[in-house]
């Protein structure tokens, strides 16, 4: 069904907007979009103590492998692949671009018959970009590259996420102060949060212009808080309004009945700088939520140093609840777009099996979840590495359907896991393992 027929038959505008960003494919009943995704964290600047950058690409070998991991994930069946351009290396110096890295990664999935979801931001800007996310003009910066990116694959690439997780980018760049740039405590994350917001906006904005058929990929990581202390319920409350916050600032939801509105002033942010977004706010197309059973639940303790946060081992329930929370907060299609465990086999087997059982539970209670990324394909070197002092092979972590060797000079040779059949065989029957999505009328 084009627009002009939809016009036709009276559909309403927001039933017109899924038709032309080709997301009206998503919700069909039969349809599941199983997907994969290489992890592409990219902080280009060194940490000074120990002058290592974060370059996920670099350190599992992927530069040199691409061709045959893009097989690897052709190999699993897939038809969406969640693929990251390293921003830093596409576009080296101001008005200085190179394709060479955007260019034969994509080509081979487009030729695969893989329709990449392109993660244009993921934690990290080009060195360049003095101040990074508040550079004052890192918004403008983001979304010229966007639109960059979407002209050279206009009409090919038809799915987009600006930036990848925006409320975690705040907390390690702008919380806790270990990327780029630096600033520490609520009211640099506030400050790191409205600078990114600004970006994702003008970059939905940007890559409009340029091809309205795009579909947006909005992803950010979950969480659920939780406390058996009754006195810590008020906080309990505000950290999981801040999970939120980021899809919340750039739909235009943060007026002045949001239950963070005075605490956002408190942290800096000002009436015309919140009102900038409601008057620009942008359709929430889809939501990709990422959550992982070692991460995703929180629960909230006082101790005699203070605020303590547990985050216990949780694979029942969990995609349940955090479905609910975004389909009532949001009524858009979502999309699991990154989940795994951590650690051997076993353990990322039934991980596997409790959270696909978990999305057929999720899709029989009528909410559209659309899609279900594992993620990362392969082990990963985690982020203390950038600050650390060892051996890369000691910072590896098996997440992935495949391992990475870890020995010394091995260069990261891949390993399959018995994983990779039991995702082949999710792929191949469809929807078989999760169900058809029975009912989608109630998305706004």
């Amino acid at each position: 069904m084009n627009a002009r027929l939809g016009e036709a038959v009276g559909l309403d505008p927001k039933d017109m907007r899924l038709i032309r960003s080709n997301l009206y494919r998503l919700t069909e009943p039969a349809n599941f979009l199983w997907s994969a995704g290489i992890e592409d964290t990219f902080i280009a600047e060194p940490w000074p103590p120990t002058g290592r950058m974060l370059d996920e690409y670099e350190l599992t070998g992927h530069y040199l492998r691409y061709k045959e991991d893009i097989g690897l994930l052709a190999g699993l069946g897939v038809r969406v692949v969640r693929y990251g351009i390293p921003w830093y290396k596409v576009n080296p110096a101001a008005g200085k671009w190179d394709w060479d890295w955007a260019d034969a990664p994509l080509e081979q999935l487009l030729e695969a018959g893989i329709e990449p979801v392109v993660d244009l931001v993921h934690y990290g800007v080009p060195a360049w970009l003095q101040g990074a996310f508040l550079a004052p003009d890192f918004p403008a910066r983001m979304a010229e590259y966007a639109a960059r990116v979407a002209e050279r694959f206009k009409g090919r690439i038809r799915a987009y996420t600006p930036l990848n997780e925006p409320r975690i980018t705040a907390w390690y760049c702008g919380k806790l102060g270990w990327w780029p740039p630096y600033r520490r405590g609520w009211r640099g994350f506030v400050e790191v949060m409205l600078a990114v917001g600004r970006g994702i906006v003008l970059t939905v904005e940007a890559l409009q212009s340029v091809d309205d058929d795009i579909a947006f990929v909005h992803v950010d990581a979950t969480d659920i808080f939780e406390t058996q202390d009754a006195s810590l319920e008020p906080e309990v409350h505000r950290r999981q309004e801040i999970v939120f916050l980021a899809l919340d600032l750039i739909s235009g939801r943060i007026n002045q009945e949001h239950s963070l509105y005075r605490w956002l002033l408190r942290q800096g942010a000002t009436v015309d700088g919140l009102a900038w977004f409601e008057a620009r706010a942008v359709d929430l197309d889809v939501i990709g939520i990422n959550l992982y059973p070692m991460y995703s639940r929180k629960v909230l303790a006082r101790t005699a140093r203070g605020l303590r946060i547990r985050m216990p081992y949780t694979t029942t329930g969990i995609i349940e609840r955090l479905s609910q929370l975004y389909w009532d907060r949001y009524h858009a299609p979502l999309v699991i777009t990154e989940t795994a465990a951590m650690g051997d086999v076993e353990r990322r087997q039934e991980w596997l099996d409790a959270s696909v059982a978990a999305v057929r539970n999720v899709r029989e209670s009528g909410i559209p979840l659309v899609g279900y990324t594992w993620w990362p394909a392969l082990g990963i070197v985690t982020w203390a590495y950038r600050q650390g002092t060892l051996p890369r092979e000691q910072y590896l972590k098996t997440m992935g359907l495949w391992d990475l060797d870890p020995e010394p000079g091995a260069n990261m040779r891949r390993m399959e896991t018995p994983l990779v059949n039991s995702f082949q065989r999710l792929v191949a029957d469809g929807c078989e393992a999760v169900g058809r999505l029975e009912s989608t009328e109630r998305i706004a």
